[in-house]
């Protein structure tokens, strides 16, 4: 394996760091979707600033849905890819900056913010 990965290779470590989430955890994912972009877009970006910007999630986590929750497009979470491998520096390297990002990213998706994912190691 060399950088930069194949897109299907790439996939394929996004859908290892799903895989090794904790089942209960994983049974609770509700309406999200995952996807791989390149580069994120200087307006996706809350200063602009691209570089570095592993992954993005966006949605409404499920800690603030309520019973009318319903007809809502689905969450998502945006890899990106070249971010991803330039901080990784190494093919071995990039499975685990994609399993931080996951874990990361889905953690938001259950309502978890920046300042706790920092108290717990995860920021």
């Amino acid at each position: 394996m060399q950088l930069p990965l194949g897109s299907r290779e790439f996939e394929d470590l996004v859908d290892e760091a799903l895989e090794e989430l904790p089942e209960e955890l994983a049974a609770r994912i509700n309406n999200l979707h995952i996807v791989i972009q390149d580069l994120p877009e200087p307006e996706d970006v809350e200063d602009g600033d691209v570089e570095g910007v592993l992954g993005l999630y966006e949605g409404i986590p499920l800690t603030e849905r309520a019973s009318d929750y319903y007809g809502f497009l689905p969450d998502r979470i945006t890899l990106y890819k070249s971010n991803i491998e330039s901080e990784a520096g190494t093919p071995e390297g990039v499975r685990e900056v994609v399993r931080r990002t996951v874990i990361h990213e889905v953690a938001h998706h259950f309502g978890i913010d920046d300042d706790r994912l920092d108290e717990l190691g995860w920021a």
